[in-house]
C-alpha cells in the first residue's frame, strides 16, 4: 500500500506567519525519513489565503533538502498556458532528479477566473474539454524528447538527434502549441501526472491519461468501489490495470485513530491512502508525532524506497496514456 500526505498551503491563515520554509521542510522531511511515497502541495490563485508560498517555487526549495520523497505540486489549468507549465514540470524534474509530479484538476475554481482575465469564468463543458486539451498538449511536450536524443557532440557540431526530437504541432479548439520544450527529457521519463477531484464525467478521461487519481471516500467499501470502477475504466481504456494507482483521500483530524488508518490498509480496498492536511502547526506536529509514529510501529509504512524516482516509488511504468 502506498501513502502520500496532502498540504494544502492554500488554507493557511491565522497560523501562515510561523508556518514559514524550515518549518514545511522539517516536516517533508520526517515524512521523508517514515517512508511516505509523496507530499503534494495543494494551492489555488483564488483562495484568500495569507500563506507566502506558490506550489511550485515551494517545490524547488523542498528539492534542495529532499533525497527520495516524491513532490507534487497543484497547478490549475487556467492560471497557465501549457507549454509554460509543461517547461516549469520538466525542469523541476530535473532539478529533483526525477521526484516531481503535478496534480491537475479539471474544475474550475469561480474566485480563480477573475485574475485570469476572465470575470465570467469559463461555461462548465468548455471548461472540461479545455482542461482535457490542455492536459494532453503537456503531456505530449513532456513526450517531445527522446531519452538519448542530446548528444552535446562537440566535434561532430551535433548538439541533438533530429530523428529523437518531436515537434508537437498541436492546433486545437483552445491551443496551438509548436513545441518540442527546450527542456530535455524527465529523468523518470516525464513527471507523475496525478489527478483529483474528478466528476463523474471525468472519470473516463482520467482512467486514459493519469498514473495517480485521488478519490475521497468514507469507508474502506466506499473506497473499494470507487478503485474497482476506475481499474474498470483504466482496462477499457486499453491500460493494465496496474498503470493507474488510485488512492483514497482521508482528512487527519484529531479524532484520526490509529486504528482506522490500519483499518484502511488491511481492508487492501485500493492503492494506497492519501492523508490530507490543513497548513497549520498542530496539524502537522499531530501527524508527524502521533499518526506516523503510530503507522511506523505497526509496519505500515515502508524502511525504504523502491528506487530514486517517484514512478519508482509508485510502481509505475513510463508515463501516462497514450
Amino acid at each position: 500500500m502506498h501513502l502520500a500526505v496532502s498540504l494544502n498551503i492554500a488554507s493557511a491563515a491565522g497560523e501562515a506567519a510561523d508556518l514559514d520554509f524550515g518549518r514545511i521542510a522539517g516536516f517533508v522531511r520526517k515524512a521523508e525519513a517514515a517512508g511516505v511515497d509523496m507530499v503534494v502541495i495543494s494551492d489555488s490563485t483564488g483562495e484568500r489565503s495569507s500563506s507566502p508560498f506558490e506550489a511550485t517555487t515551494l517545490l524547488a526549495a523542498l528539492a534542495t533538502v529532499t533525497e527520495r520523497i516524491g513532490l507534487v505540486a497543484s497547478a490549475s489549468t487556467l492560471a497557465h498556458q501549457p507549454y509554460n507549465l509543461a517547461r516549469r514540470f520538466a525542469s523541476l524534474d530535473i532539478v529533483s532528479h526525477g521526484r516531481i509530479g503535478w496534480n491537475a484538476t479539471v474544475s474550475q475554481n469561480p474566485r480563480e477566473a477573475p485574475n485570469f482575465s476572465r470575470p465570467e469564468g469559463i461555461f462548465d463543458e468548455d471548461f472540461r474539454r479545455r482542461a482535457e486539451e490542455f492536459i494532453g498538449i503537456v503531456e505530449g511536450l513532456w513526450r517531445g524528447w527522446d531519452a538519448d536524443a542530446l548528444l552535446f557532440d562537440k566535434a561532430g557540431g551535433r548538439f541533438h538527434d533530429p530523428e529523437k526530437m518531436h515537434f508537437l504541432d498541436h492546433k486545437g479548439e483552445f491551443f496551438s502549441v509548436r513545441g518540442p520544450l527546450n527542456v530535455a527529457r524527465s529523468p523518470q521519463d516525464m513527471p507523475v501526472l496525478v489527478m483529483s477531484g474528478l466528476a463523474a464525467a471525468d472519470l473516463d478521461f482520467g482512467a486514459r491519461v493519469a498514473d495517480v487519481i485521488l478519490v475521497e471516500g468514507k469507508s474502506p467499501t466506499d473506497a473499494k468501489a470507487a478503485c474497482d470502477d476506475l481499474k474498470r475504466r483504466v482496462s477499457a481504456a486499453g491500460r493494465t490495470p496496474d498503470a493507474v494507482k488510485v488512492l483514497m483521500t482521508v482528512a487527519a483530524t484529531p479524532e484520526l485513530a490509529t486504528d482506522r488508518l490500519e483499518d484502511w490498509f488491511s481492508a487492501e480496498s485500493c492503492d494506497g491512502l492519501n492523508i490530507a492536511l490543513p497548513a497549520d502547526l498542530s496539524a502537522l506536529d499531530d501527524f508527524t508525532d502521533r499518526l506516523l509514529p503510530a503507522l511506523q510501529r505497526r509496519g505500515l509504512t515502508r524502511s525504504t524506497y523502491a528506487g530514486t524516482t517517484l514512478r519508482e516509488h509508485l510502481g509505475l511504468g513510463a508515463g501516462g496514456g497514450q
